[in-house]
C-alpha cells in the first residue's frame, strides 16, 4: 500500500505521529493508500518555514517566481496519465473530468505565471506641488491554503499560483480524503528546485490541524474553500490575529428557463451543469425554475436527458458522465434529502436511489411539483439530484432565486436580451450563465455572495487578493 508523506521546508518528512489515515477509492470502498495524520506541531513547522523563506523570496524578481510556476506546470503535463489516474481513482471522477482538471491546473500555473510583469502599483496625484504618492503592491507574508476534495488538484493551483507568483509563500494541507493527488504535485515541486519552505504541505485531519493554519499569529491569509460550516470555523480561529480570510463556500445554483428558452440547449446545459463530478459542486446547477408555458415539454426532455446519464467506475470505464459519491456520508445525505423531498410534496419522476450494492453510487434524479419552501430547495444537496418549481412571472421567480442563503452561481436560459438583462441586474449572485453551463474561466473571477464565501479567486481580481498595499508619501524640497 502507497505511504504519502507531508513536504515540509523543502524535504518529505516522516511521519512524527505514527497514526495514518486510510484512503479510499468511492467506487470499490476499498482502501486505496494511507496518509499520516499530521499534528499541531506538523502545521507549525510548515508556517515556521514558509515565514522563514518568505522574505527572501519576495525579494526574488517576479519574472522568476513566475519560472517555477512555468516548471511545475511542464511537470504536471509529464505526470497527467499518472494524475488522471490518481484523480479518478480517489475521488471518483470521471476519466475525462480528471484529465481536463490536470490540464486545466497546468493551463492555470501557466495563467499566473503570466502576471508576473503585468500586475501593478499606481502614482496618485497629490494636493502638495513637491510630493508624489506612490501605492506599491506588496505580498502578504505566509498564506495557507485549506483544500476541499471535490477539485482536489486545481485547488492547489487556484491558491499556490497567486500567491507564489505575488511574493507570497503557502501551507497547503489537501482534504483528507483525497490527498495522493497533492503527494504528486509536492514532488514535482521538488524536481523544480523551488526554494525550501516556499511551497509546503501537510496532511491530516482539518478538525485537528486546520485551526492551526488559520490561527497561527504567523500566517497573513488563510484560504479555504470547503462547507459554511468548516468557513465560519476558519474566521472564527482568524478573527484573533485579525488574520485576513478568503473563503469559498457552498452554492444553491438556480436556473431559471423562460418559455422562449431553446429547451434542447436549456436541458444539455443544466443535466451538464447539475451531474458533472456527480453534482459535487459548489456552482453546480442545485434547482430549476421552469416557465409554466414549457414546463411539461421541458420535464418530458429533462427526464429523458438524466435517464441517459452514464454512471459506472470510471476506473473500470473510460466515456461515463458521472461516477460515485465521494463517500459513504456523502451517498446517505443524498439519499435523506431525496426521501424528505418526496415527503414534504415532490414528485418523483426518475432515479431517487443507490445504485447496487458497492460503492457510492446514486441515480440521477429528477423531482417535479418542487415548491420555495422545502429544504431541497433551499439546502445544498451535493449530488446529482434536480428539483423543479414552476412559475408563471419573471418577478416571482427573480424573487425566489435570491430567496437563499448562498449567493455563488446562476444561470438564464432565454434568447430575449431584455429579459436576460433584466435578470442580470436582478439575480444576487457572483456569476450568471446565460444560456451555457455552470462552469467558470480562469480569467474570470469566481466570488461569492451572502454565505457563499469571502473574497474570490481567479483573473487579476483574483491574483489581487494575495498582494497589500503599502503607500508612500515623498516630498522633495522642489
Amino acid at each position: 500500500m502507497k505511504e504519502l508523506k507531508m513536504f515540509i521546508d523543502g524535504k518529505f518528512i516522516e511521519n512524527a505521529s505514527g497514526k495514518w489515515i486510510d484512503v479510499l477509492n468511492p467506487s470499490t470502498e476499498e482502501v486505496i493508500s494511507r496518509q499520516p495524520e499530521g499534528t499541531v506541531e506538523d502545521a507549525r513547522k510548515a508556517i515556521d518555514a514558509a515565514e522563514k523563506a518568505q522574505d527572501k523570496w519576495a525579494a526574488t524578481p517576479a519574472v522568476e517566481r513566475a519560472g517555477y510556476l512555468i516548471k511545475i506546470a511542464a511537470g504536471i503535463r509529464k505526470r497527467e496519465k499518472e494524475l488522471t489516474d490518481i484523480i479518478v481513482r480517489e475521488g471518483g471522477k470521471t476519466q475525462g473530468l480528471a484529465n481536463v482538471e490536470v490540464l486545466f491546473t497546468a493551463d492555470y500555473l501557466e495563467y499566473m505565471a503570466g502576471w508576473a510583469r503585468r500586475y501593478e502599483g499606481e502614482i496618485i496625484q497629490s494636493d502638495r506641488p513637491h510630493e508624489n504618492i506612490f501605492l506599491f503592491k506588496k505580498p502578504i507574508g505566509v498564506t495557507t491554503g485549506i483544500l476541499p476534495w471535490n477539485f482536489p488538484f486545481f485547488l492547489i493551483a487556484r491558491k499556490a499560483a497567486p500567491a507564489l507568483v505575488t511574493g507570497n509563500t503557502i501551507v497547503v494541507k489537501p482534504s483528507q480524503i483525497t490527498p495522493e493527488n497533492a503527494y504528486v504535485f509536492a514532488q514535482i515541486v521538488e524536481e523544480t528546485g523551488l526554494p525550501a519552505g516556499v511551497f509546503n504541505l501537510i496532511m491530516g485531519r482539518g478538525s485537528v490541524i486546520g485551526h492551526e493554519l488559520a490561527a497561527n499569529p504567523k500566517v497573513g491569509m488563510v484560504s479555504l474553500t470547503g462547507s459554511v460550516g468548516a468557513g465560519v470555523q476558519t474566521m472564527a480561529a482568524a478573527s484573533a490575529n485579525v488574520t485576513k480570510v478568503s473563503l469559498e463556500l457552498g452554492g444553491k445554483a438556480p436556473a431559471i428557463v423562460m418559455d422562449d428558452a431553446d429547451l434542447d440547449l436549456a436541458v444539455k446545459s443544466i443535466i451538464a451543469s447539475r451531474v458533472i463530478n456527480t453534482g459535487q459542486v459548489c456552482n453546480c446547477a442545485e434547482r430549476v425554475y421552469v416557465h409554466k408555458k414549457v414546463k411539461d415539454i421541458f420535464l418530458e426532455k429533462l427526464v429523458a436527458g438524466m435517464k441517459a446519464v452514464k454512471a459506472g467506475n470510471p476506473s473500470e470505464v473510460v466515456d461515463l458522465d458521472m461516477g460515485p459519491l465521494v463517500e459513504a456520508n456523502a451517498l446517505k445525505s443524498v439519499e435523506e434529502k431525496v426521501a424528505k423531498a418526496i415527503n414534504q410534496g415532490c414528485k418523483l419522476l426518475c432515479g431517487g436511489k443507490r445504485i447496487g450494492t458497492k460503492g457510492y453510487f446514486f441515480e440521477p434524479t429528477v423531482l417535479a411539483e418542487a415548491t420555495q419552501k422545502m429544504d431541497i430547495i433551499q439546502e445544498e444537496t451535493f449530488g446529482p439530484v434536480l428539483p423543479v418549481v414552476e412559475f408563471s412571472d419573471i418577478n416571482d421567480v427573480i424573487e425566489w432565486a435570491n430567496d437563499c442563503e448562498y449567493g455563488l452561481t446562476s444561470s438564464v436560459y432565454t434568447q430575449n436580451l431584455d429579459t436576460a438583462f433584466k435578470l442580470v441586474r436582478a439575480l444576487k449572485f457572483g456569476e450568471t450563465y446565460i444560456n451555457r453551463e455552470n462552469f467558470e474561466a480562469m480569467q474570470g473571477f469566481h466570488a461569492g455572495w451572502r454565505k457563499s464565501g469571502i473574497g474570490g479567486a481567479d483573473g487579476k481580481h483574483g491574483l489581487e487578493e494575495y498582494l497589500q498595499t503599502h503607500v508612500v508619501y515623498l516630498e522633495t524640497k522642489g
